[in-house]
């Protein structure tokens, strides 16, 4: 009995240490197994500590690559004064309601990497310019109409105005971006509007029902 007490008593201070003498005992052994086994359980909870910031961390990054991609695309980001067009009769009714209004169209593609780099310096553009209307025609979502108008490269820009109608047209990217500026500072004055854009050739869809005055002479063919 005094060996095992006295066996107890060392394993208090010294966990380690196993003396030959208190080694004949079941409880002795078990005793022994179970502290040195302490370290282990030990090193096992420090191992889960220091996985926990781990995975925090690659829990942030699946939250940020979320949130990336659930920005809007280059094309989507429009100034107040753009409008997109999705079809031909979209078009037609934009530029019947612009009224006098100089409406700029731009033709570009999302893949084109001249329409994405000349882009925003379009918004800005349009930003500085609210009284002008711009249209955005994607080329592949309305590839028949594009190719009525005889849009063949990209970036390429329309500018119409009331009864005038298609007042210019010409491909322009962000090196040459000056010649868009010079086009709203010739076509972008005040001007009287007569009745419906014209210059759009057959992309109109219905035709004009306005009668005609009597009094009014014939225009030359």
């Amino acid at each position: 009995m005094a060996h095992v007490v006295d066996a107890i008593r060392l394993l208090q201070f010294q966990p380690l240490l196993l003396l030959p003498s208190t080694l004949n005992t079941s409880s002795n052994i078990n005793r022994a197994l179970s502290l040195s086994l302490s370290p282990i359980a030990s090193s096992s909870s420090a191992s889960l500590a220091s996985a926990a910031p781990r995975k925090h961390l690659l829990s942030f990054k699946v939250c940020a690559t979320v949130a990336e991609t659930g920005q809007p695309k280059w094309w989507e980001k429009n100034a107040p004064n753009m409008i997109d067009i999705h079809s031909t009769q979209d078009f037609l009714n934009a530029l019947s309601g612009a009224g006098d209004k100089l409406v700029i169209v731009e033709f570009y593609g999302t893949w084109c990497a001249s329409c994405r780099a000349l882009y925003p310096k379009l918004c800005r553009t349009a930003e500085e310019h609210p009284e002008i209307l711009f249209l955005k025609v994607n080329f592949d979502e309305n590839k028949p109409m594009c190719k009525s108008l005889n849009v063949k490269v990209l970036p390429y820009f329309h500018f119409y105005r009331g009864a005038e109608g298609q007042l210019e047209s010409f491909s322009c990217s962000l090196a040459k971006f000056q010649k868009i500026k010079e086009a709203i500072e010739t076509h972008n004055t005040a001007r009287c509007s007569i009745g419906p854009p014209k210059g759009i050739g057959d992309l109109l869809l219905e035709p004009s029902n306005v009668p005609v005055p009597k009094d009014r002479p014939a225009e030359p063919v």
